[in-house]
């Protein structure tokens, strides 16, 4: 397809004339004005096209003018062409290749484009450019790292000085506070200390005033409540560590020793100590030297002065003077809830041991292996092997009671049982003055313990306690009392074996006369009987 902006034109094959005709005759052509030729649809369209797009784009100055410059669109004057068959000046000839006609078609000064900013590539001066995006500027920016850490060092600078700040304002009401608590201890102790010295010299007081034995059993007037430290301090001074060394020969023939060891404690300043039957028990039967150790390490040998096995209570003597003897307090008084502190030997090596409890229960009956029933106070203290004979202290530093039994079985704690104070004073002091516990009911029959629910079962008689035999003169002989009577009651107590006999026997007296109830024959009866009193040398 030919430019739009190109205008041709064609001759007629009538009007067709050779070169030398045109030469002959140049006039001709002027004379006949020829008509160009129309152009086809397709053309018109592209020139309006062209149109178009030229008419939207700005054109360049120098395309606007020569767009502006008329275009003619007559036929120019044909001159004669020469011999050579040159074509007229602003035109270019050729034959048609399909029709064989000769064309001539003029040619613009300068190329004509339907789109004004085009230029082509070959015909520019202008070095060819191409667009490219704006480049983003890029700023200077700060260094994270860096500004993290002044960050951070900031922090921290701001921490010390708080921290530091802190600190001075805590120092200075601690101090402050310190100060405060120091001079409340001052007080505290100094008011302790007061207590402490009034209270020794009370215990003094009453010792001085005991009996010739300087037995310090008596209740003492009651005092300030003292603490758990002052109680150790106190009982450091009073609590003594006891064993005995018993030597034996094995299987084998070797031989070899091994110590017995238990507590006790001082009832007075020359030396009376308080402690439990069966602690020293073996070094009695086998007259076995006793060994007593104070909490400075000081050792003495120890004498035997008196023993009570029915109440596993037994008291010793050492070669000493002024000793801080402890003070007994009225257990009658105490209560379940009360706070108690054992002090012993536990283990026989850990001595001096102090542990804290309450009173669990009142008047227990307890039956140890050594001794027959027990009337005792049950504590939740900690009590072990070793302890048996210290002391129980209450909350004013006084004994309430003297560590006797520990219930031991599997999965079973804190079942300790202790004397009552009140029952062990009145005994301490019968075993110093007399050498065995006065008034004890003594009735003068021999039991059989082998009789029991079995028995009574199979012989069809009730259950209680089974004379075995009457001993001639005695309480139950003036009672009345045969070998093969069974006693089912003594007073308002039922019996049902001998250890319930035994035990109802201590709620009486030497002298004391009591209603007895006892079977016999197949029929009950009911015999009035007056007691003796016990002596070393009878059992029952």
């Amino acid at each position: 397809m030919s430019d739009p902006r190109e205008e041709s034109w064609a001759a007629s094959p009538e009007d067709e004339k050779s070169p030398i005709e045109a030469a002959e005759n140049p006039d001709a052509k002027s004379q006949e004005p020829e008509t160009a030729e129309p152009a086809a649809p397709e053309q018109k369209a592209e020139a309006a096209a062209s149109a178009e797009d030229a008419a939207q784009e700005p054109a360049a100055p120098e395309q606007e003018a020569e767009a502006a410059a008329p275009v003619e669109d007559a036929a120019p004057q044909q001159s004669a062409q020469p011999e050579s068959e040159a074509s007229p000046a602003g035109f270019r000839g050729g034959s048609d290749p399909e029709s064989g006609a000769y064309r001539y078609v003029r040619q613009s000064a300068e190329p004509v484009y339907a789109d004004a900013h085009y230029e082509p590539a070959g015909e520019s001066t202008v070095p060819p450019q191409y667009y490219t995006p704006p480049q983003k500027t890029e700023r200077p920016h700060k260094s994270k790292k860096s500004s993290g850490n002044s960050k951070i060092l900031a922090a921290i600078a701001l921490c010390l000085v708080c921290a530091i700040l802190g600190g001075l304002l805590g120092a200075g009401i601690m101090s402050a506070r310190l100060n405060d608590r120091i001079s409340g201890l001052e007080q505290s102790i100094s008011a302790n200390s007061a207590q402490s010295a009034e209270a020794l010299n009370t215990a003094q007081a009453a010792q001085a005033s005991a009996d010739k034995v300087g037995l310090s059993a008596q209740t003492i007037a009651e005092g300030g409540a003292m603490t758990a430290a002052q109680i150790y301090a106190q009982a450091c001074a009073q609590v003594v560590g006891i064993t005995t060394s018993v030597s034996y020969t094995n299987y084998f023939g070797q031989s070899g020793t091994s110590e017995i060891s238990g507590s006790g404690f001082f009832i007075s300043e020359d030396g009376y100590i308080l402690t439990n039957y069966h602690v020293i028990e073996t070094a009695q039967d086998k007259d076995l030297p006793i060994t007593v150790v104070t909490y400075d390490g000081t050792s003495y040998q120890a004498t035997i002065v008196g023993t009570e096995a029915a109440n596993d209570l037994a008291v010793l003597k050492i070669d000493a003077s002024g000793l801080n003897a402890a003070a007994f307090a009225d257990s009658d008084a105490l209560q379940v809830g009360d706070t108690v502190y054992p002090v012993g030997n536990p283990m026989g090596e850990l001595e001096f041991s102090m542990s804290t409890g309450h009173v669990s229960a009142l008047n227990r009956t307890i039956t140890t292996e050594d001794a027959e029933d027990i009337r005792m106070f049950q504590i939740d203290a900690a009590v072990n092997p070793g302890n048996s004979g210290g002391p129980v202290y209450d909350a004013n530093g006084k004994v309430v009671g003297v560590v006797t039994a520990k219930y031991s079985d599997s999965g079973v704690e804190g079942l300790g049982f202790a004397i009552p104070a009140s029952d062990a004073a009145s005994i301490t002091e019968d075993l110093i003055t007399k050498g065995y516990v006065s008034g004890k009911a003594y009735m003068g029959v021999m039991l059989d313990e082998r009789y029991n629910s079995i028995y009574a079962e199979y012989y069809n008689m009730p259950l209680g306690a089974y004379v075995y035999s009457v001993e001639s003169g005695t309480a139950a002989d003036r009672a009345g009392l045969e070998a093969g009577d069974i006693i089912t009651a003594l007073g308002e107590r039922k019996i049902e074996s001998y250890t319930d006999l035994r035990s109802a026997l201590k709620d009486y007296s030497a002298g004391d006369t009591a209603e007895m109830t006892v079977y016999r024959a197949g029929e009950s009866m009911t015999i009035t009987i007056t007691f003796d009193e016990v002596v070393p040398d009878k059992t029952s």
